[in-house]
Order: structure tokens, then sequence, then C-alpha cells
């Protein structure tokens, strides 16, 4: 699994807590940006760079490679993956 995998997340977030556990899970290394954790520029950084992808900026935000993937969408995590 060479694609870079980065996800945009908030630290109260099931959802996006969920994603973090499957990702570790299935051994997958990822970046990831809890952006309520965030403050003054790089919060406004953050949500800009969710924004360029996810217009509604709603989390998590998962960026695979060039794959977007808006929510814990388990097959779809796996299919941009090939896992």
């Amino acid at each position: 699994m060479s694609e870079s995998v980065k996800l945009y997340s908030l630290s109260t977030c099931s959802h996006c807590k969920s994603a973090k556990s499957f990702l570790k899970e299935c051994n997958i290394r990822f970046n990831y940006t809890d952006v309520d954790l965030l403050t003054g520029e790089e919060r406004k950084s953050a949500i800009d760079n969710v924004k360029q992808v996810n217009p509604r900026c709603s989390f998590p935000t998962i960026i695979i490679g060039n794959t977007i993937i808006i929510g814990f969408k388990e097959n779809e995590i796996r299919e941009a993956l090939g896992i």
C-alpha cells in the first residue's frame, strides 16, 4: 500500500474514532488532524484544506491518494486501500 492516507477528524466524533480504529486494525499508516483541537491560523488552514476536497466540511474526511471519502465508509476505505 503506497498511497498516502490523511484523515481530518474531530476529537469527539464517534465516526472519526471508528475510522482511526479501523485504519490501525488494518495496520495502515496514516496521518490525522483533529481539527477541533487546533487554534488560530493552524485551525483555519486545516479547515481550508478540508473544504478544498469536501465543501460541506464534514468529518471524517479521509484522503487516500486521489480518493476522497467523506464519513466512515469501511467498504470504500477498503477499496481505496486495496485491502
